[in-house]
């Protein structure tokens, strides 16, 4: 029994049931929260209703003439390129890290009809109004689907596009079945601060956890405790049904700027993976065989493979993934 016992507290503390106590409570705009740098606000008016979209705009002390602007992904918000900005606007670059609508510092809706023609849009508006006309995009996963969508729907912008770990590689509407929103809406309300590192543990960082990951857990999880979750579990539904029922890869070809794809090759993100049979989930989210696929659709592009790291390049191998940025965003 006392085995047993010691078992169970050192299984606890090693998925974080013990920093319960420490988990901070969260605004549903992060307003108790300090990124990086200083984050300014855009209205954005939209489907009948007044929004703000937070944005972070980082300007280099000797200015090479050029900017980047950066996607996030679905679990995160732009506090995590907080390295990436700081090498790019070492080199001279200028760097603009937005919050779409329903993430992060931005406004939360309680009724949105999401897609990535609206966050494309709604970034145009932005970039627009800082008076950017063309910039490079890097997207990461959900992040690489909305700069795909940006680039096809601002070519004349987009001058050049790289993706990193972006999902959306398959269609996952060919072998997993349909769920509504009301579903994921369920699935999002049983999140824990214990469930969200479990899964980014496996996901993610293949068992190997730092200390330095949990920040991205707690930025999930601080919400849980807010009274209001329920609004931010239902945008995250949104966005999910958003995700499955809107790929990009069909118009890879379409693609007009030299793009960079750079693929931690561990990965295995696949949307809908419980729902389906052991043998198919087999077959999903292989990138080590997804890049070079991708790759091959899309016209002027380069791969960048980087072996054994997984979905977060720029956080678990970060010069790894910055080496071959920076050589990218240089030439000409």
């Amino acid at each position: 029994m006392k085995y047993k016992l010691l078992f169970l507290i050192t299984l606890s503390t090693f998925f974080g049931f013990s920093q319960k106590n420490e988990l901070q409570w969260l605004d549903l705009e992060l307003k108790n929260y300090k990124y990086p740098y200083t984050v300014n606000h855009i209205a954005i008016s939209s489907q009948q209703q007044e929004l703000k979209m937070a944005y972070m705009d980082v300007k280099p002390n000797q200015n090479n003439g050029k900017i980047v602007v950066l996607f996030h992904g679905k679990n995160f918000n732009g506090a995590y390129w907080k390295t990436t900005i700081e090498a790019l606007t070492t080199q001279g670059y200028r760097v603009i890290v937005p919050d779409q609508i329903g993430f992060g510092k931005s406004s939360k809706p309680d009724s949105f009809q999401y897609s990535f023609q609206e966050f494309a849009k709604n970034t145009k508006i932005l970039l627009d109004s800082l008076n950017v006309s063309k910039t490079a995009i890097l997207g990461h996963s959900m992040g690489g689907m909305l700069a795909t969508r940006f680039a096809l729907m601002y070519p004349e912008t987009t001058e050049k596009l790289i993706l990193e770990n972006p999902i959306g590689l398959e269609d996952w509407k060919l072998v997993v079945p349909y769920q509504t929103v009301d579903w994921w809406y369920q699935v999002e309300l049983k999140k824990t601060a214990e469930k969200i590192k479990s899964y980014q543990l496996k996901n993610y960082y293949d068992g190997k956890w730092k200390g330095e990951y949990d920040q991205w857990v707690n930025l999930l999880a601080g919400w849980t405790l807010n009274s209001d979750y329920k609004k931010i579990a239902w945008n995250a539904a949104l966005t999910y049904d958003m995700i499955f029922t809107q790929p990009v890869l069909y118009e890879f070809k379409n693609i007009k700027c030299p793009t960079l794809l750079i693929i931690g090759t561990r990965d295995r993100t696949a949307l809908g993976k419980p729902l389906v049979s052991e043998e198919t989930r087999k077959t999903m989210g292989l990138y080590a065989k997804l890049g070079k696929q991708t790759q091959q659709k899309i016209p002027n592009s380069k791969l960048i493979e980087i072996e054994n790291i997984g979905h977060l390049p720029h956080i678990e191998s970060f010069e790894k993934f910055i080496k071959p940025l920076k050589l990218f965003l240089g030439k000409e």
